[in-house]
């Protein structure tokens, strides 16, 4: 819609300023981490005459950060919840982990050839001061709680510590191993014909193992 004048009414500016801004950040953080990038950086590099764009339309870096993460959240949240649904019931260790982790792969290869978000969450969750963002926004949504939940039903009998230490991997895994598919694309040294769907693959292979691997003696 243009107005009379010939602008776009002043919403659109404000939405189309903002989306702007958070893909800016999004890819200067990925590429160069969350401390070295200023929010007058992400201002210049988004094209805004003023140096405090980013702070007037998010407030702080912390508060930029966490509209990136939830712009993310929400698309993989609507397509683990149908995966979820469908798995209701399921005894299948296997199964779960496909929840958890083909929605992630799936939401990247929807995003096109050139992305971000992958390396721009292992950024996240590396850093002491945006961890906990990462942990509010994605890791505590209602299809997470149903996947850990279902997969709580079929993985053997272990340790509460060994538990815990499992679950830190699978995540590790999943941030690092997604940020480093994505790293080889945007250099050009991705494996030929090996996209999104063959990494999920890759990956719940792994997770599986990794759940259902024997306990040695402490």
């Amino acid at each position: 819609m243009v107005t009379d004048v010939g602008r776009t009414p002043r919403a659109e500016q404000v939405g189309a300023t903002r989306r702007q801004i958070l893909d800016t950040a999004e890819r200067l953080f990925a590429e160069h981490g969350l401390h070295a990038v200023s929010n007058r950086q992400i201002s210049a590099a988004a094209g805004q005459g003023n140096n405090t764009a980013v702070g007037y339309h998010f407030g702080t870096k912390a508060d930029l950060v966490r509209a990136i993460v939830r712009r993310h959240v929400e698309p993989m949240e609507a397509l683990r919840l149908e995966m979820v649904a469908a798995a209701e019931g399921a005894d299948d260790v296997r199964e779960w982990i496909s929840c958890l982790v083909r929605p992630v792969t799936a939401h990247l290869a929807g995003l096109g050839e050139r992305t971000w978000f992958a390396r721009f969450a292992a950024q996240v969750t590396t850093d002491p001061a945006s961890r906990a963002i990462i942990v509010e926004e994605a890791l505590a949504t209602p299809s997470l709680r149903e996947v850990v939940a279902g997969l709580a039903r079929c993985l053997p009998d272990l340790p509460a510590d060994v538990r815990t230490e499992r679950a830190d991997m699978v995540r590790t895994l999943m941030v690092h191993v997604c940020a480093e598919r994505e790293r080889a694309v945007a250099d050009g040294t991705a494996i030929p014909g090996a996209g999104w769907d063959e990494t999920a693959t890759g990956l719940v292979d792994a997770i599986t193992g990794l759940w259902l691997a024997p306990v040695s003696r402490r």
